[in-house]
């Protein structure tokens, strides 16, 4: 019995394993994600940005876990330079709440 339990957790455990870097993988951020990003741009393609003021209005409109995680994946180098102004502007305001 404790054999077949020990053989159950190892393939529930490689499944999991396998499954996280899959989605690793594929290179998606959530700066990627059109639904997040576009209250920061002024237009469908996200490549003009928003004002200070309506970037700051947009940032502090967002949950918190949704920041820190922007912030985090800002702080790729990869991630960054391909996101370049929007993270300069979130770096800039950083865990702003207010």
């Amino acid at each position: 019995m404790n054999i077949k339990m020990l053989c159950m957790g190892a393939m529930a455990l490689s499944m999991m394993t396998g499954a996280a870097l899959a989605a690793g993988a594929t290179g998606t951020s959530a700066l990627d994600d059109p639904q997040k990003m576009t209250p920061f741009f002024t237009d469908a393609g996200m490549k003009s940005m928003k004002s200070e003021a309506e970037f700051k209005a947009a940032w502090i409109a967002m949950s918190t876990s949704d920041r820190a995680m922007m912030l985090k994946e800002c702080s790729d180098a990869g991630i960054a330079k391909m996101h370049a102004d929007f993270c300069k502007m979130a770096n800039q305001l950083g865990g702003a709440n207010k």
